[in-house]
């Protein structure tokens, strides 16, 4: 959304001078996909777009001001959570780490980068093509002999419209690792398959640290490119 689309957002919001929930709720939303100087042109413009009736009182100018100050608490909030850097590890066998994948795939709001040794466990692979679905631009990245293993999902996954990449090399493609909107990374020796939940004893780490996000999204990215020739 281009600035003059959010300022017209804006003042769509300040027409019966109240933001509602419907409203608070869709600027949560929007706000992930802004970037920093869009922010804060939203919050500049709230401040010039309340000043008016502000100035000139009676009831308008206290619910101008109550409008204000909902919008700032979401950005606020919103800034606040950003500024937390969260680091948490989920260990198998049990449910903890396919739990908290299927958590963050649904999550997505954006994209979805995956890059995967290999992929067999239905209940992610249709995680994957629901996100698919719902207009996530979903990027996979695998081995390519893993590919062809039984119970393997990848030519599923490709028959549903997934944008897949391999390695077709001798060697193998052995990293585990997502990335969700570009800000949040998953990374561990899980592999995305039925026995890594039930059986095997594997980890995952995830985290929105800014450098290690940056650094996986540019190893994915890499290999992205490597994988197209």
């Amino acid at each position: 959304m281009r600035q003059p689309e959010l300022e017209s957002w804006l003042v769509g919001t300040l027409d019966d001078f109240k933001l509602c929930q419907s409203e608070s709720l869709e600027l949560r939303e929007l706000l992930p996909k802004l970037a920093q100087d869009d922010i804060a042109f939203v919050r500049n413009k709230a401040f010039v777009l309340a000043r008016e009736p502000a100035r000139a009182g009676g009831d308008n100018a206290v619910a101008s001001l109550l409008w204000l100050e909902k919008i700032s608490k979401v950005i606020d909030n919103f800034r606040q959570t950003q500024s937390v850097t969260i680091t948490e590890a989920h260990f198998s066998p049990g449910e903890d780490c396919r739990r908290q994948l299927l958590d963050l795939v649904v999550a997505a709001r954006e994209t979805l980068d995956i890059s995967v040794f290999t992929i067999s466990d239905d209940r992610l692979s249709d995680a994957i093509v629901a996100a698919h679905k719902r207009g996530i631009q979903v990027r996979l990245i695998t081995d390519n002999d893993k590919a062809h293993d039984q119970g393997s999902d990848i030519f599923k996954l490709i028959d549903r419209g997934i944008n897949v990449r391999m390695d077709n090399t001798e060697n193998h493609m052995h990293h585990k690792f997502a990335i969700v909107d570009k800000r949040i990374l998953v990374n561990g020796s899980f592999n995305w398959t039925r026995s890594a939940t039930d059986y095997n004893q594997e980890n995952i780490l995830v985290t929105n640290e800014p450098k290690l996000v940056a650094a996986y999204l540019g190893e994915f990215d890499s290999l992205w490119d490597e994988f197209s020739r």
